[in-house]
């Protein structure tokens, strides 16, 4: 179907043309039968939940009609955050989940993510084995074996409780702080369980778009460039810290108390500050992440594992090492201690941790950090095109280093490129990191010039 995605990030397009309910129906229907047969139970459950985006309701009940109609139970737990919906399948010992969430991408895009029994999205093979099944013929179950449908009202509660007993944050210390919090969720999923957790670890906390109305009160991503409002509350209300969230709550953006948005790459290597500081082990972290991420390893004497690109390439390494920490350098923090998904909610519990635990500033923690700078760009072209522009990646600068796990990292001293086909759009980003922003903006614009010499980038 016309710009439809499907990845290990799940199938996503502009609804009306990438997806619509009858499309999301069918999908529905295969993965429970999927579910069914890959975990034998005859009674199978699947937790179904959204964020707040206008189209999600009527998806959300194409889906639930797709998997009652196979004999599937559900269990519905409306709005809510995706690492909510992600750690109660595994808490209420279901077979997979559903989520319909385009996460950071614009109003008029919505999706479906997999997840399963074990609370995580589905691994690839898993994955590729389920777009092989999207041509099969479904069978329906007879009339007397239909699924029921139920609905669950405590699942924000358990991801709450989950991570209040992390064993290693001093959670009435944090309450003893009462840190002045500013949380803008930009009208998505956080509005359900952002403010509660801040207001459970004794915070005065000031909302921004918590209304989870669906109607994004900027661009969702949660990039610097869109925080301008937060960066100014932050200081007109003389905040100690603010978070951001995209529309499903997996990435985290942190606002310094002096108002400044101190970058997306951050989130994760502070929270690895923290958390390296009382446990030790590797971080696991993608190709694209900041090389920052081994300066700090090696402060602590373990080592950095990088892999694809992707949320469950990351936490399904992290599972195998016993990993303390990672996640990707979006906001993306994940916490072992609650699931190994992405989870913005546990990521402002672990930051507040840290300030906590170390008496600073954020700034003062942030300064810490050794700075990188960097350079991310795009090359929009044609679908047939994109294959073809990463085979030619691997022919340019020749006398440099290769990786070949995600599409083409180049790495030079002290300085990347890193070029792959998008998950999640029709496009190849170009990520780009140097020691000086200037430099770091001239191999990317240098990149992409060597790649498309007339094509247009934004």
């Amino acid at each position: 179907m016309k710009e439809q995605m499907k990845s290990v990030s799940g199938i996503r397009g502009i609804f009306g043309q990438g997806i619509n309910p009858e499309i999301v129906t069918i999908y529905a229907a295969h993965f429970g039968k999927m579910q069914t047969e890959r975990h034998s139970k005859k009674n199978t459950k699947i937790i179904v939940g959204r964020d707040s985006r206008t189209t999600g309701e009527a998806l959300a009940n194409a889906v639930i009609a797709g998997l009652l109609a196979v004999g599937v139970d559900v269990v519905y737990l409306g709005i809510v955050a995706t690492p909510t919906l992600l750690l109660n399948v595994k808490e209420l010992k279901a077979q997979g989940g559903i989520c319909i969430t385009a996460s950071h991408n614009p109003a008029q895009w919505n999706a479906m993510k997999f997840v399963d029994a074990n609370g995580m999205f589905l691994f690839p093979e898993v994955m590729s084995d389920f777009l092989k099944r999207l041509d099969d013929t479904i069978e329906y179950a007879q009339w007397n074996k239909i699924g029921k449908l139920s609905e669950d009202y405590d699942a924000v509660w358990r991801h709450i409780k989950k991570i209040l007993a992390i064993k290693y944050i001093n959670i009435e210390k944090i309450r003893q702080k009462r840190y002045k919090v500013v949380i803008d969720s930009v009208n998505g999923a956080g509005g359900t369980i952002s403010p509660t957790l801040l207001r459970e670890l004794g915070c005065q906390v000031i909302e921004m778009n918590s209304q989870p109305t669906g109607l994004f009160a900027h661009n969702p991503e949660p990039l610097a460039k869109n925080l301008t409002k937060i960066c100014a509350e932050v200081k007109k209300h003389n905040a100690d810290i603010g978070f951001a969230t995209d529309p499903d709550v997996d990435r985290l953006a942190i606002i310094d108390e002096r108002g400044r948005c101190i970058g997306e790459e951050f989130s994760l290597l502070l929270a690895a500050k923290f958390v390296l500081s009382l446990k030790k082990g590797d971080v696991v972290t993608n190709l694209s992440t900041s090389m920052a991420n081994e300066d700090i390893a090696k402060e602590y004497g373990v080592n950095v594992h990088r892999t694809k690109v992707g949320e469950i390439n990351v936490g399904k390494t992290m599972k195998e090492l016993k990993s303390p920490i990672g996640g990707e350098g979006n906001g993306g923090i994940i916490c072992p201690e609650v699931n190994y998904t992405r989870d913005a909610i546990a990521g402002m519990a672990l930051i507040l941790g840290y300030i906590t635990k170390r008496e600073k500033k954020i700034s003062e923690l942030a300064n810490e950090i050794p700075k990188y700078a960097f350079a991310k760009n795009k090359i929009e072209t044609d679908i047939e095109k994109i294959n073809e522009i990463i085979e030619k990646a691997k022919t340019i600068y020749p006398e440099t280093k290769k990786d070949t796990t995600d599409g083409i990292k180049i790495i030079f001293e002290k300085e990347w490129i890193h070029i792959r086909k998008s998950g999640t759009e029709p496009i190849i980003r170009v990520y780009c990191e140097a020691k000086t922003e200037k430099r770091a903006k001239e191999i990317c614009e240098q990149t992409i010039k060597l790649l498309m010499p007339t094509e247009t980038h934004k």
